[in-house]
């Protein structure tokens, strides 16, 4: 080696070693209302990075010399920092980017607004863990939206825009969750799928959304899970359960996890209602989110769930009050049997992100949903109808003086279901310039095995009540009866399903500018092939193509404005529960229900007291036909599985949101809805959800002179829904209305430990938070009601609707902490 070669290599090692010599920035980026920032681009002088969807980055730099780096986004201004670090070193910087108000491009898009041109809302972690309720959680939260209702507090369903519980979206990172299928009452719910202690995002859309979204009828709710960046530990305690939440990132921080463990009790809410019961829930589940980065282009995810919900329910005793103050009667019933139920479910999914360069994206998800499910009862309820002793100032006011009626009633159940659903999936992402192009391609199998054997036989003064639908006339006991004793109701059914799905979609948005307005666009289509093959009958294969698009425009206006038209064509081809009728019986050939939508809206940012708020206005119309008429009994849906219906949808909802007090957000809420079906052409009749009127507000405040006391106030008011009347009765015949549901819950929180208050010493240093507080769940005590039982007075002949009240008022004690 000559001396010429000697130096050139010694050259080349000192600046190889040079280059070595590194040191690592990461952190999360946040926006101003601390919501993570994806897509920001971070570049310093030889290196370059993107955040991900929770806003976490990391950046190796050059070490011991200057490094500025800067931070960049379309919707944000840019930050720009140096940074002088030691080889090896680690430093966590978590900047925070505000909204720019200058012209990008000749676009202006910030990151809320990204989400407001698509029609969805997006929803605060930390609001929805601090509202109160007695099902607290996401499902609580959206109750206060316009359009969304539920007339049963210990249930976590709810119906969209005249939808019921089955036309709704749900997705955790991108991946669609299912409910239990046998579940008839909210007391059974115990735990929704959502753990608010993992949720980093929350995103809401309650009609005319996009093709990339799945194929419902009504809404879409799409909940993101945390990529954590540091450790730490959550937990929540309270009369109701518990839960604890860890999360934690490796050194190299390529592998983060996030794990929860909750437990449920809902004895402390039914135990208050007039039924008095021996009550033994239990209702846990455990849930964890995995990544893994294996390089700057792979990365994989695994999202795991297991739930165990039992619940054991022996009724004693009951006593309602009912009738009118001329005329009170009160129903008295002693309870022998119990009802055990049991439901559990196992669910995993894992996902691979593979990054081919800035423009294009692949996704890869495979999942499993395993459900075994165990519904036994035997009950026999002795009724006594009587009347109530009336006399003010009598010791026995309220009590039964004289007996009208005497009966009783058994209910017997066996009912099992094991549903496998397996899906294999692939989504795609290609950006050029301005335009967005994304598709999916993805198959499902469900095979579900059911076993349906149900029945009720009722008595009143010693003879047996013929079933509702016979024709045969019982006079007892005036007259002696010479026919069969049957059940007054009788299903027994077995039923082995397996249903193959396969669907895609692809959709294109671009953003642009008419003039000097901003405009965005969205078109795509979705498709969805799918065969059913049921025990002793022959597949049935459909298909059905869903077109969808969606516009938006910000004037350049004074004012800050910003308009919305989407609509198109929704299938919903029918699920498990969709195709099986009342009597059991699975009927393959039931087609999609298909539903035309059609949404305007505006949004009208202003600044109120020199604090933000937004007056959001939507205006929606559906039209359905191949309807699959059902009855709502709690939250159990019986189908007919007939399309043999059509039926319209028309509304209003309103939403105004801001700082009502500096430094939270409050918002309220207005809705009304009409909704009708048209069932075998006999004309319109109100359907199930027909929920005309809805007030609703979230309120957040700080007790005055106390500023670590905090107050939060949940108010619901709904009118009345169809409801109440017998399960098998003739909806022509019954269109009675339950009464109007009105619920008020309050919560206070002492505030000892906070982000903006710590300490470096004590028994309160390891605490990053920590609050105490106690809640009350209908604070006005209001009697709303659920459901009636039908009883008959066998002198009179009569039939009584008994309203089945919901939980009264109820105090709760809770306490949340972070360290």
């Amino acid at each position: 080696m000559n001396i010429k070669c000697y130096f050139r290599f010694l050259f080349l090692l000192t600046i190889s070693l040079g280059h070595s010599q590194t040191a690592t920035v990461k952190g999360v980026i946040l926006d101003e209302n601390s919501f993570p920032i994806p897509n920001v681009n971070i570049k310093s002088t030889h290196n370059g990075t993107q955040t991900n969807e929770n806003g976490f980055f990391l950046l190796k730099i050059q070490a011991n010399q200057l490094v500025k780096i800067e931070f960049t986004h379309l919707s944000y201004k840019k930050i720009v920092s140096t940074f002088n670090l030691k080889n090896g070193e680690s430093f966590e910087f978590n900047p925070v980017m505000t909204m720019s108000s200058e012209q990008i491009a000749t676009v202006v898009v910030s990151g809320k607004r990204q989400k407001e041109v698509e029609g969805i809302i997006t929803l605060s972690p930390e609001t929805i863990r601090k509202i109160p309720g007695a099902n607290a959680g996401v499902e609580n939260l959206l109750l206060t939206l316009p359009g969304v209702s539920n007339n049963n507090e210990l249930s976590t369903q709810y119906s969209v825009r005249g939808g019921n519980y089955d036309e709704n979206l749900v997705y955790v990172n991108g991946i669609q969750v299912y409910r239990p299928f046998l579940i008839r009452s909210g007391q059974q719910e115990g735990l929704s799928f959502i753990n608010t202690d993992l949720i980093q995002n929350v995103d809401f859309s309650a009609g005319g959304f996009q093709a990339k979204y799945g194929d419902k009828l009504a809404s879409v709710l799409d909940i993101t899970y945390k990529t954590p960046y540091q450790f730490e530990v959550n937990a929540d305690l309270s009369l109701l359960g518990g839960s604890i939440a860890i999360e934690n990132i490796s050194k190299d921080t390529k592998f983060t996890g996030i794990a929860g463990i909750r437990y449920r009790d809902n004895s402390l809410l039914v135990d208050a209602k007039e039924t008095k019961t021996n009550f033994d829930p239990t209702f846990a589940d455990f849930q964890t989110y995995l990544t893994y980065k294996v390089s700057d282009k792979l990365h994989l995810s695994f999202l795991g769930n297991a739930s165990l919900n039992k619940y054991n329910y022996q009724p004693q005793t009951r006593q309602t009050n009912f009738g009118t103050l001329s005329d009170p009667l009160a129903l008295t019933v002693y309870y022998e049997g119990r009802e055990k139920d049991t439901y559990q479910t196992l669910f995993g999914a894992l996902s691979g992100n593979y990054i081919v360069n800035e423009s294009l994206d692949l996704k890869f998800t495979a999942s499993t949903y395993h459900t075994t499910e165990e519904e036994y009862f035997d009950i026999l309820a002795q009724y006594f109808l009587g009347e109530v002793n009336t006399n003010i100032g009598d010791e026995n006011l309220g009590e039964v003086e004289f007996n009208e009626g005497i009966g009783s009633q058994l209910n017997h159940g066996r009912n099992d279901l094991d549903a496998l659903i397996t899906t294999l999936e692939h989504k795609g992402n290609f950006k050029v310039k301005s335009n967005n192009i994304e598709w999916a391609v993805k198959f499902t199998n469900e095979d579900i095995r059911d076993r349906l054997v149900e029945w009720e036989v009722i008595d009143s003064a010693g003879f047996s009540i013929n079933p509702p639908k016979s024709n045969t006339i019982n006079e007892q006991p005036y007259k002696p009866y010479q026919g069969p004793l049957v059940p007054f109701q009788n299903v027994r059914a077995t039923n082995n399903t397996k249903i193959n799905r396969l669907q895609g979609y692809m959709q294109w948005s671009k953003r642009s500018s008419i003039g000097q307005s901003d405009v965005w666009y969205n078109a795509g289509v979705r498709v969805h092939n799918w065969s059913v093959k049921a025990l002793g009958t022959t597949t049935s294969n459909q298909t059905v193509f869903s077109p969808r698009a969606q516009f938006a425009i910000k004037p350049n206006w004074e004012k800050d404005m910003l308009f919305r038209i989407s609509g198109g064509l929704y299938y919903q081809p029918p699920f498990y529960r969709e195709l099986r009728d009342a009597e059991g019986t699975v009927k393959p050939n039931v087609k999609a229900q298909k539903s035309f939508h059609l949404v305007t809206a505006n949004e009208y940012s202003f600044k109120l007291w020199d604090r933000p708020f937004k007056l959001t206005t939507e205006v929606y119309y559906k039209h359905l036909s191949n309807v699959n008429p059902y009855t709502l009994e709690n939250v159990r849906i019986r189908y007919s599985a007939d399309n043999n219906a059509k039926a319209y949808a028309y509304g209003l909802d309103m939403r105004l949101n801001g700082e009502f007090v500096p430094g939270t957000e409050s918002w309220f809420s207005f809705g009304y809805l009409k909704t009708e079906e048209n069932i075998n052409n006999q004309g319109y009749i109100s359907r199930p959800t027909d929920q005309r009127l809805k007030f609703a507000a979230l309120f957040q405040d700080y007790v005055p002179n106390i500023p670590s006391m905090k107050m939060y106030l949940n108010l619901v008011y709904n009118t009345g829904v169809p409801g109440g009347s017998p399960s098998y009765a003739d909806p022509y015949q019954y269109q009675n209305r339950l009464s109007d549901y009105k619920r008020a819950d309050l919560g206070l929180q002492f505030v000892i430990v906070d982000p903006s208050k710590q300490f470096n010493s004590g028994w309160k240093k390891p605490f990053k938070s920590l609050t105490f507080g106690f809640e009350i769940f209908n604070i006005f005590d209001v009697q709303n009601t659920i459901t009636n039982t039908w009883v008959r007075d066998v002198y009179s002949k009569r039939q009584y609707a008994i309203p089945n009240y919901l939980t009264p008022r109820v105090f709760n004690v809770r306490t949340t902490m972070k360290f």
